[in-house]
C-alpha cells in the first residue's frame, strides 16, 4: 500500500501539485492506511490532479476509487481507494482543514524528490 501512496504522490507532482505529503494513518484509523495530501492553485488544477491520480493508480496498480467527492466545486476533491485516500485541496481549504495537523501523530512518509511536488511560496511577513 505504501507503494500505491507514492505512485499517487508522483501522479500529483506530475500535475504540478504543491506540497505533496503522504501520511501513514494505519495506526490511527481503521478505515484507511494512507493519506495523500496536496494542493492545486485552482478548481481546474485540483480536478486535473485528481484525474491523474485516479488514472495512474488504475493503470499502474490496477485499482479504481470506491468514492470520489467534491469534484463539482473543485475546492477539495477526495478520492477513496479504500486503503488509500487522496485529498486534493485548493490552498484556502487546505489551510482551513489542516489535515496534517489533525493527524499530526501519523508518520510522514519520506517521498522521493520527484513525488514531493512544488513548494508553496512562504507567506510574506507584513511589516
Amino acid at each position: 500500500m505504501k507503494d500505491w501512496a507514492i505512485t499517487a504522490a508522483r501522479a500529483a507532482a506530475d500535475k504540478k501539485a504543491v506540497d505533496v505529503v503522504v501520511l501513514d494513518v494505519a495506526p490511527l484509523l481503521v478505515v484507511t492506511d494512507y493519506f495523500v495530501i496536496c494542493s492545486g492553485a485552482s478548481a481546474i488544477q485540483v480536478r486535473a490532479i485528481a484525474d491523474e491520480i485516479e488514472d495512474r493508480l488504475r493503470v499502474e496498480v490496477g485499482i479504481k476509487p470506491i468514492g470520489r467527492e467534491g469534484e463539482s466545486e473543485g475546492k477539495w476533491v477526495l478520492l477513496d481507494f479504500g486503503d488509500l485516500v487522496a485529498h486534493i485541496f485548493q490552498p484556502a481549504e487546505r489551510d482551513f482543514y489542516r489535515l496534517e495537523n489533525l493527524w499530526g501523530d501519523a508518520a510522514k512518509i519520506d517521498l522521493p524528490a520527484e513525488a514531493r511536488g512544488e513548494r508553496a511560496p512562504a507567506a510574506e511577513v507584513a511589516e
